[in-house]
């Protein structure tokens, strides 16, 4: 199904998924058209075009807008409220931490938050709220209330969320097939650890830097595995690819151009890339890639994502932090 195909199935359903008070109509314009013109509280929500598989949430400071794709299909698009001037939403790679049904702020005098869907262990979360149509809250992504509702269902710890600044709504063109092999360095040297049994199961995400030269492995939401990584072409922008199927000629692909990417023109870059890897790596990652999960490469230095913040790779403290 193309993107084009999914977002226009999407956006027609959305009369019947929606509350009328929160619909938004097609009688006019594009499809890509109807997803700007959202106005504040308002989303489109279709879970049933892809039933199952690791989801990728990304979320656009800039255009107020998040978009849930699951199996690398656009499944929902809400507006949103991010963090106002002076506490802005920090922008990264983050994943969910812990979800809670009913939380309230230990910082803000008890104010409600939700369907909680917590990113950063200081304070950052997902969570129903207020829109006023522009960056309102004190560092959060308020979410309409039934959106809120509808998401929290449909997400898992370990779910991966990217926060950007990037211009435009994403959707999807087809991707080059991702990764050589480097034959004369072993699997074990050169920095490369390999540990799947940290998490033995859930939705896979391998995630590239460019500055760093280096890979790692989260699999529901915990690294499994990193190594030194050689990419063939300079990194201009993030890249985003999903893998679409498995079959007798191999791993097919399809990138995901993020926000303010215009699809029908990918960048040399990342219509052939090439990520060189230790001996034996390859084929030890692709054991545990199943259709649906996603390979991100950035250009900036994994220790640049707010680490300490809770993006990526935080571990929960060892004492309660204000929420």
């Amino acid at each position: 199904m193309s993107a084009i195909c999914a977002l226009a199935l999407l956006t027609g359903l959305s009369s019947t998924l929606v509350p009328p008070a929160r619909a938004q109509s097609l009688e006019s314009g594009t499809v890509m058209d109807a997803v700007r013109a959202l106005k504040a509280g308002q989303y489109l929500w279709a879970p049933q075009l892809a039933p199952a598989g690791p989801m990728l949430i990304i979320i656009n400071r800039t255009t107020q807008r998040l978009v849930v794709y699951r199996n690398g299909v656009p499944i929902a698009v809400s507006t949103v409220s991010t963090g106002r001037a002076g506490r802005r939403t920090p922008t990264g790679v983050f994943t969910i931490l812990e979800k809670q049904v009913t939380h309230f702020s230990s910082l803000y005098d008890s104010a409600p938050m939700p369907f909680m869907e917590r990113l950063t262990w200081d304070g950052v979360a997902l969570h129903g709220g207020t829109l006023p149509g522009y960056p309102a809250s004190h560092g959060c992504i308020r979410l309409p209330h039934p959106f809120a509702k509808l998401l929290y269902g449909e997400t898992r710890l370990g779910t991966v969320v990217v926060i950007t600044d990037s211009p435009e709504l994403p959707r999807f063109v087809p991707a080059p097939t991702l990764g050589t092999q480097s034959p004369e360095v072993a699997p074990a040297g050169d920095g490369a650890t390999w540990f799947p049994e940290l998490a033995p199961d859930g939705p896979v995400t391998v995630v590239i830097s460019a500055s760093d030269r280096k890979l790692i492995v989260l699999r529901n939401g915990k690294e499994i595995g990193s190594a030194p990584a050689t990419l063939a072409n300079p990194v201009e922008r993030p890249a985003a690819y999903m893998l679409q199927a498995r079959d007798a000629t191999g791993d097919h692909w399809m990138r995901l151009p993020l926000p303010g990417q215009d699809p029908a023109k990918p960048l040399a870059s990342e219509t052939g890339q090439d990520v060189t890897l230790p001996a034996g790596l390859k084929e030890t990652i692709a054991g545990v890639l199943e259709p649906g999960a996603t390979v991100l490469i950035l250009p900036d230095s994994l220790a640049a994502t707010a680490l300490t913040r809770g993006a990526l790779l935080e571990s929960a403290p060892d004492k309660t932090l204000p929420k």
